[in-house]
């Protein structure tokens, strides 16, 4: 688990997380601002939860960037606990706040996590 907390320590300064543990559970708490259900992708992958995301930056044509420091694209592999699954996962995408449940039990095979959207993702 201190490699999962490392990991969430490294994030890049625009994406913020929570981890929580429960008897049959961990979930994470994924701030991805500008990321919605449609743009993101996450994945269990030999033992790590894989985020691929990018974000909607709409800008109006009469305004051109003079500084960009949001990338359009946040890609970020978390080292999961050894017990945690990517079997019955899942997460749901609020506002660019996604919450991530990933069951326990002693293997962590590859698989897609659906995402269900709330609030204004819908």
């Amino acid at each position: 688990m201190t490699a999962l907390r490392d990991a969430l320590r490294e994030l890049p300064e625009s994406v913020f997380a929570d981890l929580l543990e429960s008897d049959d559970a961990y979930r994470i708490v994924l701030d991805l601002p500008g990321v919605t259900a449609e743009t993101a992708e996450l994945r269990v992958e030999r033992g790590r939860l894989v985020v691929e995301a990018r974000r909607e930056k709409a800008v109006p044509a009469e305004f051109s960037y003079l500084e960009e420091e949001r990338s359009l694209f946040v890609d970020a592999e978390l080292p999961l606990p050894p017990d945690a699954t990517g079997a019955g996962a899942s997460a749901e995408a609020d506002r660019g706040v996604f919450t991530v449940t990933l069951p326990k039990r002693d293997a962590a095979p590859e698989r897609t996590i659906p995402i269900t959207s709330t609030g204004d993702d819908a």
